[in-house]
C-alpha cells in the first residue's frame, strides 16, 4: 500500500464511521479496520515491503489513522449512548424464559429439622459443640472405661492425645450440664466421626441427633417412654409403635434399645423390618450416676448431685430413620448427589 492509499482508506474509514446508523454497525466499522484480523494490523505487518526511505512517512500516516480512526469511534459511541432511551429494558423481553428447576431440602436436612420441630413441641431446645472434642467430654465424663475398645486409634479418629473428631454427639450433652444448672431439656443434631468401613449401611461420617432431658423433679423411665413414643408416632406415622429392649450402655443405667413397629408393614413383616416388624431406631436409658459425678468435678460443685436430680438420655442415627422414612436401602445414596436420585425426593 502506497501513502496515496494510505491516505484514501483513512478517510473512507472515517466516514464509514460517521455513517453508521447504530451501534452494531458501528462496531462491525471497528472490527473492519481495527480487529485482529483488521485492515490497520495488516498496514502496519506490511511496513516491513515499505522502501526504506518511505518507512518514517509511512508509519507515522499509519498511526495517525490508528488514533482519527480510534477518536471517531468513540465520539460516535458517545453519540449512540446518549441517544438511547433512559428507561431502555437491560434485556430483551421477547425473548423465551428460561426454566430453573426449584432445589429441594436433602433427606438428613429434612430428618433433622422435622425432629428439632417434634421436640421443640415438647419443651426441648437444640444445642450444638464442635466436632473436635477432648478426651474427657467424649468418653471420660460419659463413663467410658479407659480400656473400651472405642478408644482405639482403629474406632476413633484421634487428632493428639487429648482431641479427638467426636464420635457421638453426646458431649454435648456434658458440655451443657457442664455450663447449665439443671432443668435442662436439650437435643443435639450434629456430625459425627468413626473409623467405620463404608458400606449399604455404614459410613465413618454420618449425623446423630442425642437427647437429654435433666430435672430436680422425678424424671423416670416412663416420661422417657412417652417422649419417645411422641416422636414416633409424629416422625414415623399415627400407628406407629414402640418396643423397649434391655441393653447396656456406659453413660445410663438401666439402659434399652428402641424398636420402632414398621412403618411400611404395620408389624406384619416385610424386608424393610426384616420380618420381625419392628425397626431398631434408638439407644436410650436414665442417666447414669457416675455422669453426673464427672460434670460436678468439671463444674467445681455439687449442681447435679446424683441424689437429687433425675435425668434421661437417648440418641440415634438421621441417616438410618432417613432411610426408612423414605425407602432408602443404601446409605451412599445420600451422599453421592446423584440428581436422579435426590429429585425423586423433591
Amino acid at each position: 500500500m502506497t501513502l496515496a492509499e494510505l491516505d484514501v482508506q483513512h478517510a473512507r474509514s472515517v466516514g464509514e464511521v460517521a455513517a453508521a446508523a447504530d451501534a452494531a454497525a458501528l462496531e462491525q466499522v471497528r472490527v473492519r479496520y481495527l480487529g485482529r484480523n483488521g485492515l490497520i494490523p495488516a498496514v502496519v505487518k506490511q511496513m516491513k515491503d515499505v522502501p526504506q526511505e518511505e518507512r518514517p512517512a509511512f508509519g507515522k500516516r499509519a498511526q495517525a489513522w490508528r488514533a482519527a480512526l480510534e477518536a471517531a469511534l468513540a465520539e460516535r459511541q458517545a453519540a449512540f449512548a446518549a441517544a438511547a432511551p433512559k428507561d431502555a429494558p437491560v434485556f430483551d423481553h421477547t425473548l423465551p424464559g428460561r426454566w430453573f428447576a426449584a432445589g429441594s431440602k436433602h433427606p438428613v436436612s429434612r430428618v433433622i429439622e422435622e425432629t428439632a420441630a417434634i421436640f421443640a413441641r415438647l419443651g426441648f431446645s437444640v444445642a450444638d459443640g464442635p466436632d473436635i472434642e477432648t478426651r474427657f467430654n467424649n468418653f471420660t465424663a460419659l463413663n467410658t472405661p479407659a480400656h473400651h475398645p472405642s478408644m482405639d486409634a482403629s474406632d476413633t479418629f484421634w487428632l493428639t492425645d487429648d482431641l479427638l473428631l467426636r464420635t457421638q454427639t453426646s458431649p454435648v450433652q456434658i458440655r451443657m450440664m457442664t455450663r447449665h444448672a439443671p432443668p435442662v431439656r436439650i437435643i443435639t443434631p450434629g456430625r459425627t466421626y468413626r473409623r467405620d468401613t463404608t458400606d449399604a449401611t455404614h459410613s465413618a461420617n454420618f449425623h446423630q441427633i442425642e437427647g437429654l432431658y435433666v430435672d430436680t423433679a422425678p424424671v423416670s423411665l416412663a416420661d422417657l417412654k412417652s417422649t419417645l413414643a411422641y416422636f414416633a408416632k409424629e416422625m414415623m406415622g399415627s400407628e406407629a409403635g414402640v418396643r423397649f429392649r434391655p441393653h447396656f450402655f456406659p453413660f445410663t443405667e438401666p439402659s434399652v434399645e428402641v424398636d420402632f413397629s414398621c412403618h411400611m408393614c404395620k408389624g406384619s413383616g416385610c424386608r424393610v423390618c426384616k420380618m420381625s416388624g419392628w425397626i431398631e431406631i434408638a439407644g436410650a436409658g436414665m442417666v447414669d450416676p457416675r455422669v453426673y459425678e464427672h460434670v460436678n468435678r468439671a463444674r467445681g460443685d455439687e449442681a447435679y448431685d446424683p441424689a437429687k436430680v433425675y435425668g434421661y438420655a437417648f440418641g440415634f442415627g438421621v441417616e438410618r430413620v432417613a432411610m426408612i422414612k423414605y425407602g432408602i436401602p443404601d446409605i451412599r445414596w445420600l451422599y453421592e448427589n446423584d440428581m436422579r436420585f435426590l429429585e425423586q425426593l423433591a
